[in-house]
């Protein structure tokens, strides 16, 4: 319960490294506004049962990230329930893959909305209720993608690049306010994301893996619980790969 007492928001909830996060948190004590682009009977009823078998309240938060009022809108609803917040957690994301030469403007403007300039935005948003206590810490979910590259994803690992940068920015300039800002960037996880890679694509990234397999989201949920937690009091402006050692 490394969490108790906390309160975490979490984007990208419904499924994947977010939905991990969600879980992996609450059985940790922490209370969490649980924010997703829309809403799914299964989803509430997980929340629902999650909420109640570790006795934390979970707070559904629903908007789109290509909507800068919605995003506004959402961050209003989080600070009308007056509750300090301790963690940030920047999941969701998306791609569109397309080699270099076929990448058109309008998928780099709804990529980089999605997984840059909306990440940015909704941290202003969130910092300005962290201020309020003093401490915080901020996990933005970037990708070996950024550092690596990987052929056919120019504009993801450009827009995930983008969120490297600014974590380590952030982490300087908040450091002073008792923020740590730190960023986690996974490998080959089995999320949905995953799923429309070509198996022969996935097989190559295995071969360059230490441990040959995919990650699983808790795997990932668990290093973001690290950096959340006081456990990691020290460690500001961080990328930490989870990756199974690809090389």
């Amino acid at each position: 319960m490394i969490l108790k007492g906390k309160t975490t928001v979490i984007t990208g909830c419904v499924q994947g490294i977010g939905r991990a996060t969600m879980d992996i948190f609450a059985q940790n004590g922490s209370n969490i506004f649980a924010c997703s682009q829309y809403e799914t009977e299964e989803f509430v009823s997980h929340v629902k049962e999650l909420s109640e078998e570790n006795q934390v309240e979970i707070i559904p938060v629903y908007f789109d990230l290509m909507d800068e009022l919605s995003i506004k809108q959402a961050a209003r609803e989080i600070q009308k329930v007056k509750k300090t917040i301790d963690i940030l957690v920047n999941v969701a994301g998306m791609t569109i893959d397309s080699f270099f030469q076929m990448v058109t403007m309008d998928q780099m403007k709804t990529v980089f909305q999605v997984n840059f300039f909306s990440q940015i935005l909704f941290s202003q948003y969130i910092v300005k209720i962290m201020l309020r206590s003093g401490l915080g810490s901020i996990i933005n979910i970037s990708s070996i993608s950024a550092i690596d590259g990987n052929p056919g994803q120019l504009v993801y690992a450009a827009s995930k690049a983008a969120l490297i940068a600014a974590t380590k920015t952030m982490s300087t300039e908040l450091a002073s306010k008792g923020i740590r800002v730190n960023a986690i960037a996974p490998g080959v996880i089995n999320t949905a994301m995953t799923a429309i890679i070509p198996s022969e694509v996935i097989d190559k990234l295995m071969s360059k893996s230490n441990l040959k397999r995919l990650g699983m989201p808790e795997e990932v949920a668990n290093a973001i619980l690290y950096l959340a937690s006081d456990l990691s009091s020290y460690v500001t402006g961080q990328v930490v790969r989870v990756d199974g050692g690809i090389g």
